[in-house]
């Protein structure tokens, strides 16, 4: 498929593919004779599955870093295999699993920090309007101090 009908397939504008493409999250099969890029079923896959990712508040940073982590381990697995001898992998030597355990952690915490951050500013309006209650329900509001609001001579 071109990445006009991968992008109407998944919601995701031309854009955005491309910057996956270049960030080896999607991978092209090459281009068309127009010059289009092209793409698998695999590719529609791991677009949905990066919005899903990027839906739980994973960055593209951290998805980049998470399917790099995904690629050695495959790497890896097909060399154990193969019987290679060595470790293959991004060197920390830990699956993939658990990698992405940890990013959905760091995203949660994230999240709870915006979310005590908006739960103070709320604290602040509720304290603004109880301070202010009687100049809220003026018509004409003025407040102490405003130059707009003193009458010229």
């Amino acid at each position: 498929m071109t990445v006009g009908e991968l992008s109407r397939r998944t919601g995701v504008p031309v854009k955005t593919l491309r910057e996956y493409t270049d960030l080896g999250l999607i991978y092209s099969l090459g281009r068309s004779p127009a010059g289009y890029r092209l793409f698998d079923a695999d590719a529609l896959w791991c677009v949905r599955f990066i919005g899903e990712l990027r839906g739980l508040g994973l960055t593209i940073a951290e998805i980049v870093h998470l399917a790099t982590t995904a690629t050695a381990a495959t790497a890896a697995t097909a060399a154990t295999a193969a019987g290679a001898a060595g470790a293959a992998g991004d060197g920390s030597g830990e699956p993939v699993g658990s990698h992405l355990a940890e990013l959905l952690r760091r995203s949660r915490r994230r999240l709870e920090q915006r979310i005590a951050a908006q739960q103070r500013t709320l604290r602040r309006i509720e304290e603004f309007e109880a301070a202010h209650r009687a100049d809220l329900d003026e018509q004409d509001l003025c407040w102490a101090g405003d130059p707009r609001c003193i009458p010229r001579p």
